[in-house]
């Protein structure tokens, strides 16, 4: 069975997003699959990416995010042994809900780096909570 790979965003999710409360911090999870080769460029993936986030670096700091943790899992410690970990997670934290949407959909934003570079990616919603 061919492994699904999920790159592009989900309209129907983007339109949930969109009804976030719009004072409230949200955290993106980035779960990373690099592609060994860009077609585009001949660069690895892993390389590629890079090139993508030194690209957006202006992007996030025009609305305030922030890289919280950029890095690559090593271990399973809790979970199916036999599964394979991401190559890398990245956590970005965002003021509000708008900022994040002002940083994606701004002039020049460079989506096209993201997407040549993934070969599978998951990028989740998170909503803080108080302990």
């Amino acid at each position: 069975m061919k492994r699904r790979s999920f790159i592009e965003v989900n309209k129907e999710q983007i339109q949930a997003l969109a009804e976030v409360p719009g004072d409230q911090e949200v955290v993106m999870l980035n779960l990373l699959r690099y592609k060994d080769r860009v077609e585009e460029t001949g660069l690895t993936g892993e390389t590629a990416y890079k090139n993508y986030i030194r690209a957006a670096s202006p992007f996030f700091e025009k609305v305030d995010a922030e890289i919280v943790f950029f890095g690559s899992p090593k271990l399973m410690l809790i979970g199916p042994e036999d599964q394979e970990l991401w190559d890398d997670v990245l956590l970005v934290k965002y003021r509000n809900i708008r900022e994040f949407f002002k940083m994606t959909q701004a002039k020049g934003y460079p989506s096209d780096l993201r997407e040549q570079s993934l070969q599978d990616s998951r990028l989740i919603y998170c909503k803080s909570n108080t302990i």
